[in-house]
Formats: structure tokens, sequence, C-alpha cells
């Protein structure tokens, strides 16, 4: 945990840009996988650790503006409970931590709320994403679970994101731990991954090394010779020369700080040389859009930028052609980079995601667009400094899209279908840095990981 004033300040600030009524924050419950007391591994509700800070299940926070307190709800642990868990802190020690006072059973929080709404007084929260929570909402509040998102409190949303976007120095420390355990887990997939193995052995390599670094996985761990699907969970293949091995997945720190990096490396010692024409494209993308990430700028622009610089990149093998700037205008580049150059970091992989991508990402100036591919960009309003963003630009050859494209003889005046047979069956290359802007600029976050094509030869070399 942080120090207790941290967790005091973040609330002050709330209860300022919020300005009245109640502010109600969810911790989450344990939640069973296949029977009730097999539960999943539990995860706090970031919106709960970044104001409250208790990494337990069970609890709920109210932050009464009108009367100026904090009050915590949760229950003791029983005599039977600590059999099971073992002996553990009191409710008013765990809430002293993060400097509440008052502490009130679970059981209290619905009269509680009945008698403020009864004053008048605004109830705040945010989008509940957990049945289990939306359950409680429903009850609590007397309205039905559907309609609940249509009384989210987009003030209070509003605030959360304005305070959580901006990371202070203590949070980009732990986001420097998470980015260094996430790129310990690249080096030792690029060291262990050889021809025979299958995508789950390597899988279960990184994975080890998250838990060994004191927290877990900050997402399901895509690790595919099959790149060439953005969300590839499946990890079931044997490695075999020629292929490439693409890697995205991150650790969380023990605070649930996220890192998410992503590399890809050949399954062979050496690059063929047509695998290093695309590697490259994507390597000068990432770089470029590293360097043009500052303050003021919008990151929709930078998105552009990476698709400018990809389809020079593939005009000079002959796959694009035509005018650049028309291509991408047109959105022709997204045959090969239907996803969004990157998101914001910190708590959640996709930083408060759970807020609504539009309300996190956008804002009155830069609106999302409904171009494919340019759609699913999460992030497109000025950075800011203390903004922690990724920089994760690819290019991928889908055979699907491709032949729903070329049957339709879509952006034929831009792209080479004759041309774009060779690579076919490419796969996918993407490679995903995590950024800091800072006052004028940016820097990456942690130690370097190796993605030159000589650094990465020279790991795989060693085999």
């Amino acid at each position: 945990m942080f120090p207790t004033k941290i967790y005091v300040k973040r609330r002050q600030q709330l209860q300022q840009k919020v300005k009245s009524g109640l502010i109600l924050l969810l911790g989450n419950e344990e939640s069973s996988m296949n029977y009730t007391d097999n539960h999943y591994h539990f995860r706090q509700d970031s919106n709960f650790l970044y104001f409250l800070g208790l990494d337990q299940a069970g609890l709920a926070g109210i932050i009464d503006i009108d009367n100026n307190q904090t009050i915590l709800f949760g229950n003791e642990l029983t005599l039977d409970d600590i059999v099971w868990t073992g002996p553990q802190p009191a409710l008013t020690d765990l809430a002293a931590r993060v400097g509440v006072t008052k502490v009130k059973p679970k059981n209290a929080i619905a009269s509680y709320l009945k008698k403020a709404r009864k004053k008048g007084q605004a109830v705040h929260f945010l989008p509940p994403y957990r049945p289990e929570n939306k359950i409680k909402l429903s009850e609590w509040l007397g309205i039905k679970i559907n309609g609940l998102c249509s009384l989210v409190s987009i003030p209070l949303v509003k605030a959360v994101v304005a305070l959580a976007a901006i990371k202070s120095p203590e949070e980009i420390a732990e986001m420097e731990k998470a980015v260094n355990i996430s790129g310990a887990m690249h080096v030792a997939a690029m060291e262990y991954a050889k021809p025979g193995m299958t995508e789950a052995e390597v899988t279960g390599k990184v994975h080890g090394i998250a838990v060994s670094g004191g927290g877990n996985l900050s997402y399901p761990i895509i690790l595919t010779v099959n790149g060439q699907t953005l969300h590839n969970h499946y990890h079931g293949n044997v490695l075999k020369k020629g292929q490439l091995v693409l890697g995205d997945f991150g650790a969380e720190t023990a605070m649930h700080y996220a890192g998410d990096i992503t590399r890809t490396f050949p399954v062979a010692k050496k690059f063929t040389a047509q695998q290093k024409e695309i590697y490259q494209i994507v390597l000068e993308a990432n770089m470029q859009c590293i360097k043009a990430s500052k303050p003021g700028v919008p990151y929709k622009e930078v998105h552009l930028l990476a698709a400018k610089i990809k389809t020079e990149g593939l005009k000079a093998l002959g796959i694009m052609k035509g005018d650049t700037d028309a291509a991408v205008k047109a959105g022709a580049h997204a045959l090969f980079f239907p996803h969004g150059l990157g998101h914001m970091i910190g708590l959640d992989v996709h930083d408060m995601e759970d807020l609504g991508e539009d309300l996190v990402g956008y804002d009155e100036t830069v609106k999302r667009s409904s171009q494919f591919g340019l759609r699913s960009l999460r992030l497109g309003k000025a950075l800011e400094t203390g903004n922690v963003i990724t920089v994760e630009p690819g290019l991928y050859f889908i055979p699907e899209l491709i032949d729903r494209w070329q049957s339709e003889q879509k952006f034929s005046e831009f792209i080479n279908y004759k041309k774009l047979k060779a690579y076919r069956d490419f796969g996918g290359i993407r490679i995903e840095d995590n950024v800091l802007i800072t006052k004028k600029k940016q820097r990456v976050l942690g130690t370097h990981i190796p993605k030159t094509i000589k650094e990465i030869e020279a790991i795989r070399g060693q085999k």
C-alpha cells in the first residue's frame, strides 16, 4: 500500500470535483469458479483500490461529501473464517491504514443509502461490471438491474478519469516494477522457446515469472504462432521453424499496477528475409510513434502517423500503392492494421476501461471515428504530462479479411492484391512498449527490453 496520506488526498480531490452527495465505491466479492468454495483468483476493483487501497473481498465504501466523512462497510471475520484464513487485521485497523475512522457492518449500507436518499442526497456510483455488484446496487437503490447503466454518475466518472489518468511518482515507480517483470517474461520466452515445443510450454514459463514477481498476470497471455489473430489465447500449437511467435503479455505487481508488453520473435535462430522486411516496418512505427508522443499531441494523430509509416513501408514492398495520405484517409491500411495504436495503462491494463472507453480516451475536441480500424483506437485525445500509455503498432495478414476485401476489390487503387498473395500466410507482428508522458516529451518505462532484429537474433542464436 501507499502511505495513508495519498489515499486521503485522493478522496479529498474526488470530493472537490463531485461537490455534493454520496460517492458509493464497491469492492469486489469472491467469485465461485465451479462450486461455492472454489473461487477464481480474487482481484479487487481498481477504483476501490485507488481511493480506499484495501485489497480484501467483501468491502464497500461511502464518501459522504455533504458530511465530509468516509465510511468503510464490511464484516469482521468469525472464528470459523479464521480457521481457514488465519488471523487477519480488524476492519478498524485496515481502515486506519487508508485514513478512514468510521467502520460499519456490511448490512448497514442499505439503510445508510435509504436515509441519505430520503434527505435528497444524490448517490453517485460507477458502472458496475460484476454481476454480484449489480445485484447489490439494484437491491440497495431499488433500481432494476437493466436500468443501472442509465443512472451511472457521469460527474463521478469524469472526476475519477481526471484524477487517475495522471500518475503520481509513487505510481510510476510501481509501474516500472511491473514493466521490468514483464520484460523478464519476454526475454525468458525468447531464450526458452525452441522448435518442437508447444505454445503452452512457453506460456507456462512466462506465467511462472509473473507469479514469482509477487503479483500475477495483468491480463491473459497471448502467445501464438498465429499472430494475425489479435487476441489469440489458444496455446495448443507446436512451434516450427519458419514461424513467428507473437507474445503479448505482462505482469501486475502486488499492488496491481500493470505492465503490457509485446514482442515478436522467430522460432528459428534468425528471421527470414521476408520477416525482417515486415518487422522493420513495425519497429520503425514503434520508435517514431514513441518520439511523437508528447504533451498536447492528440494520440489520434500519433495513430495516424503509425498508419502512414506502415503504408510507406508496405508501398516499398509493392504491397500497397498510390498516395499515402489518401490511402490512410480512406482506411486502406486497416487491412494490415485493424486495431488502435494504444491505450492508457495503470491499475488496469486498459486503464479505467470499466468507466467507458469514450469517457476515458476521448473528449469534446477529439471524437471516436466510425472507420474500420480507426474506430478501435481506445485513446484519441491529447496526451497530458503524467499519462502512461501503450505504443503498440502491428502489421497483420489475416487471410479471411484479405479474401473478403479482394473479392470486393476494396481499395484496389491502394492495395496490390497480386503482390499480397506471397504474404497471405505470413501471420502477424506487433511491438509494444509502455510510455510515460513527461513535461516536454516522454520516456519508455523500465529497463530496455530487446526489440531490434539484431538484439532478438542474438538471444535466439544462443539456442
